[in-house]
């Protein structure tokens, strides 16, 4: 039996989640715009795959690892930090790709998926998600229905993200703008990581 109130609380919640400003939002936005939207597929699938795939992992048992070993969530939190870091300084320092030229490219399929495990944010709205909508369904109804909202609404944000970040590529033609709205987009990512350490 499926808790249709606790359900659509959960495809809102999941919306509101998708397709608010977080690292992976960020990041297919400013993609979009360096390279293209269809350049940028393999880390958008990367993206809703992996979490997806995230969700399920820690709802199937694999969130028991860190209540055994509450070290690790340390851990994985500053880990996940210094690679927001070292990505913001990519997205900064990356300028349109000159004809000819070699370029660095975006994040590849693989690289979008693992991501994910060094997301913070993801963490924290995964674990939440988990544990605040087990009731939506029984085990393990539950967990598959999160994971297809979170397939669905992770694929339409993402597209929705990039897409934005490609229809700005006529308006931003200069290196220079380029540079500039990347290094916006790099310092909100940075911004992402407030509550982070806030905690």
């Amino acid at each position: 039996m499926i808790s249709r109130e606790l359900f659509f609380a959960f495809a809102l919640f999941a919306a509101v989640m998708f397709f608010t400003p977080g690292p992976n939002n960020i990041m297919v936005m400013s993609s979009g715009l360096t390279y293209g939207f269809r350049r940028t597929l393999p880390h958008i699938a990367g993206v809703v795959i992996g979490f997806a795939f995230m969700v399920g992992a820690v709802g199937l048992g694999f969130g028991t690892v860190f209540i055994a070993f509450p070290v690790l969530q340390t851990i994985l939190k500053y880990a996940g930090a210094a690679y927001l870091i070292y990505l913001a300084v990519m997205i900064a320092m990356a300028g349109p790709p000159k004809p000819g030229e070699a370029s660095r490219g975006p994040l590849t399929f693989w690289q979008g998926a693992m991501f994910q495990w060094v997301n913070v944010k993801g963490w924290v709205a995964i674990i939440g998600t988990i544990t605040a909508y087990a009731a939506i369904a029984k085990f393990p109804l539950n967990i598959v229905l999160q994971v297809v909202i979170f397939l669905l609404m992770g694929t339409a944000s993402i597209t929705t993200w990039t897409l934005f970040g490609s229809a700005l590529r006529p308006f931003l033609t200069s290196p220079r703008a380029v540079r500039i709205f990347n290094i916006a987009m790099a310092l909100l990512l940075l911004a992402s990581l407030y509550p982070v350490f806030m905690e």
